[in-house]
């Protein structure tokens, strides 16, 4: 089941799991499913994260085009909080968050031009991440977690950020956004 949310382009997805006394199977990407939203574009990238603490934060993240990425991020273990950012000029969500809750058997997708976060709820949490386009260092940018301007509220306090995560200048009134 997809189901939309309060940002434009982005969707949580309830993956059906099947289950028999050998375990389970979970489809996580199936172009059949996802051929609406996938549209002409094409799974570049494909990374398995790991993360040891609840309260850990990583993000939160996009990148420039010609690289923007739609991003499907599955939870494999525990729970995570996901959250999605709208960057992109002109939005009328501009500068809006959303975050869900996410564990294994759900998706969430984050459409070029919005940012991405999550936070570790409890630990050892794995996750499965499907980028559309390729990681390109010169095109990445991110969002300070405690960024003044979009005012996210994390539902832990946020712990375990890198040093870069860390370093990202906040949003000042200059900022307009990003065309995708």
């Amino acid at each position: 089941m997809i189901r939309k949310n309060t940002i434009s382009g982005v969707k949580v997805v309830e993956l059906k799991t099947v289950g028999d006394v050998r375990g389970a199977l979970c489809k996580i990407f199936g172009t059949q499913e996802l051929d609406e939203i996938m549209g002409q574009r094409t799974v570049r990238q494909v990374n398995h994260v790991t993360t040891a603490a609840r309260g850990t934060v990583r993000g939160i993240h996009y990148q420039l085009p010609p690289y923007a990425e739609m991003k499907f991020i599955s939870c494999l273990r525990g729970r995570i909080w996901d959250l999605a950012l709208d960057l992109r000029a002109g939005s009328p969500t501009f500068l809006t968050w959303v975050g869900t809750e996410l564990v294994p058997g759900m998706m969430q997708i984050v459409p070029e031009g919005c940012a991405h976060g999550m936070q570790a709820l409890e630990d050892n949490c794995e996750l499965l991440y499907l980028h559309t386009a390729d990681y390109m260092v010169h095109y990445e940018r991110g969002i300070r977690y405690d960024d003044a301007m979009p005012g996210i509220r994390w539902p832990l306090i946020p712990s375990g950020l890198s040093e870069r995560d860390r370093g990202f200048i906040p949003l000042t009134e200059a900022f307009k956004g990003i065309a995708v």
